[in-house]
C-alpha cells in the first residue's frame, strides 16, 4: 500500500524519531491570507516600516504563522488519526520568521498513555521547527489523543512526560536586535505599555467573530495540515466539521488587540488546552488575564504573561471556571503565553 493512513496509537514508542515531510517556504502570500482569516492588526508583523524602526528588518510574520505551518508539518504523522489536539507545553520562539524562510519539523515521541476506553491513547511530543540556516525557529511539545487501530492491541507501558508549567522569563529569547526604547504608540495604536498593567487585571476585548466551515477549512489547509475532522464529514460521528484547534488561538489572539495592542511579539506558550470543540456557526469571543510581568534585559523590553481566553458567546464576568473548579460552560481555550511588550 503506498497511500499513508497515518500512524495509529499503537504505532508510537517512546524516543521514536520522526522527520517530517515536506519543508514549506513562507512568503507574503502567508501574511496576506493571515490577515484575511484572522483580523490581526498588531504593527510589528502589519507594518515593514515600524518594524524596522523596532529593529526588526527584514520584515517578520506573525509567530502564529510559523507556527501553524511548524505544526502542520506534524500531522500526517502524529495525528492524522486524532480524537482531538490536546495541549501545548515550553513553547519557545526563538528567532523570527520572515517570507523567504523554510521551515521544516521534526518530533520525538516523549509520552504515551493509553486510556481506560482501550480504543484510544494520548501521544506527547516534543517538536522542532528549523530554518534554511539550520536555526532553531519553534520548539514545543504538545499532547493529541490518537486512535487505536486494534482496540485489542496491548496498551504499551505508561509514560507521563514532567512538563514545566511556565517558560521562564530568563529563557525567554528577545529577537536579535529589538530596541523598543524609541516605540512609537501613535502608529501602535494603544499608549499601554508595561507598566500600566497589574497583575490579576482582566481584559475584555469585546469584539466577537462567528466561525464559518470556509473559512477554517481554507486557513487548516494553508498550514497543510491534514488531520480529517477537520475537512471530512466522514471522520466524526455527528457529521461536523471540527475547527482547528489552532484556528481558534489565531482568532483569539487577534480579538485581544483590542486592550492589548502594544503585545506585540508572542514570546512562548506556556501552556495550552483546547477545553471544548469549536464548529462553524460558533462566535468567537476572547478576554484576557495578566498572570506576571517581567522587565528583560533589552532596551525598552519587557514581558508580559497573559492567560487568553477564548469563549463561544461573549463572557462578560470572565469566569474561567465554576465554583466545582470545571472550566465554565463556553470556554473554548485556555492559553498561558508571554508577550514582549515596551516598558
Amino acid at each position: 500500500m503506498k497511500t499513508n493512513p497515518g500512524n495509529f496509537f499503537e504505532d508510537f514508542t517512546v524516543g521514536q524519531v520522526i522527520e517530517h515531510a515536506t519543508p514549506r517556504t513562507l512568503t507574503e502570500g502567508d501574511r496576506a491570507v493571515y490577515g484575511a482569516i484572522y483580523p490581526t492588526r498588531f504593527a510589528v508583523a502589519s507594518s515593514a516600516e515600524f518594524a524596522a524602526s523596532v529593529g526588526l528588518a527584514p520584515h517578520p510574520v506573525e509567530e502564529l504563522i510559523g507556527f501553524h505551518v511548524a505544526f502542520g508539518k506534524t500531522v500526517p504523522d502524529v495525528s492524522l488519526n486524532a480524537v482531538a489536539n490536546l495541549g501545548y507545553a515550553e513553547c519557545r520562539f526563538h528567532v523570527p520568521v520572515v517570507p523567504g524562510d523554510t521551515l521544516r519539523t521534526r518530533s520525538e515521541v516523549i509520552g504515551l498513555k493509553q486510556n481506560s476506553n482501550g480504543r484510544t491513547g494520548v501521544v506527547w511530543v516534543r517538536s522542532t521547527a528549523t530554518n534554511q540556516r539550520g536555526e532553531v525557529a519553534i520548539d514545543w511539545a504538545r499532547w493529541v489523543m490518537v486512535h487505536k487501530r486494534d482496540a485489542d492491541a496491548p496498551a504499551p507501558e505508561t509514560v507521563v512526560p514532567a512538563l514545566a508549567s511556565v517558560v521562564a522569563p530568563d529563557d525567554l529569547v528577545v529577537p536579535a536586535g529589538l530596541d523598543l526604547s524609541a516605540y512609537d504608540a501613535a502608529a501602535a495604536g494603544s499608549p499601554y505599555r508595561l507598566g500600566d498593567y497589574e497583575v490579576g487585571e482582566r481584559i475584555d476585548h469585546v469584539d466577537g467573530v462567528t466561525l464559518t466551515d470556509a473559512e477554517h477549512m481554507m486557513a487548516t489547509r494553508l498550514w497543510q495540515n491534514t488531520a480529517k475532522v477537520h475537512f471530512s464529514t466522514d471522520a466524526r460521528p455527528d457529521g461536523r466539521r471540527l475547527v482547528y484547534g489552532g484556528h481558534v488561538i489565531s482568532l483569539a489572539r487577534a480579538l485581544s488587540f483590542n486592550g492589548l495592542a502594544n503585545a506585540q511579539l508572542v514570546a512562548a506558550i506556556n501552556a495550552g488546552a483546547h477545553v471544548a470543540p469549536a464548529f462553524a456557526g460558533d462566535t468567537i469571543h476572547a478576554w484576557s488575564e495578566v498572570l506576571d510581568t517581567a522587565t528583560l534585559d533589552a532596551p525598552g523590553v519587557g514581558a508580559i504573561r497573559l492567560r487568553l481566553v477564548a469563549t463561544k458567546g461573549r463572557d462578560k464576568s470572565m469566569t474561567l471556571r465554576s465554583d466545582d473548579g470545571a472550566y465554565a460552560d463556553g470556554v473554548l481555550l485556555d492559553l498561558d503565553y508571554w508577550a514582549l511588550i515596551p516598558r
